[in-house]
């Protein structure tokens, strides 16, 4: 009994450490996408106040030149963290399994035991009456 309430607690642990893992990964993509979004405010801003619009005219502003690529390059992470996420929650569906597969079979044993014990108390309770009545 010991041993399968530690094997419990080690699929619950396994599950919320999957967890956090997905969650992390979400958070960093949402960072990602917040900062890539914002970049492309201020390339806008920058291309509205210089009046340039084409980064491949010569007086294109060398800061909007600059976020465009930081912009590019937090979208590629973003990209990039999905195939993470992805593989992060599969490996959450599977430790989610294993760990009701083991809460299936404490709750099955615990069913035949109460189911033992119930029958033992009725034996008890013939053996009573078996007794009173002779």
């Amino acid at each position: 009994m010991k041993s399968r309430d530690t094997l419990i607690r080690l699929r619950r642990f396994q599950v919320d450490e999957k967890r956090r893992r997905v969650a992390q990964i979400e958070m960093m993509m949402a960072d990602f996408n917040r900062m890539a979004a914002e970049l492309d405010r201020e390339v806008s801003q920058e291309e509205a106040r210089a009046g340039i619009s084409d980064p491949a005219h010569f007086a294109y502003p060398t800061y909007a030149h600059a976020a465009t690529g930081r912009r590019d390059n937090m979208r590629q992470s973003a990209a990039a963290l999905e195939g993470q996420l992805a593989e992060a929650k599969a490996e959450l569906g599977e430790a989610f399994e294993e760990l009701k597969k083991v809460e299936i079979l404490e709750d099955r044993e615990r069913s035949a035991e109460r189911a033992a014990e119930a029958a033992r108390e009725q034996a008890e309770m013939d053996a009573i009456g078996l007794r009173a009545r002779a």
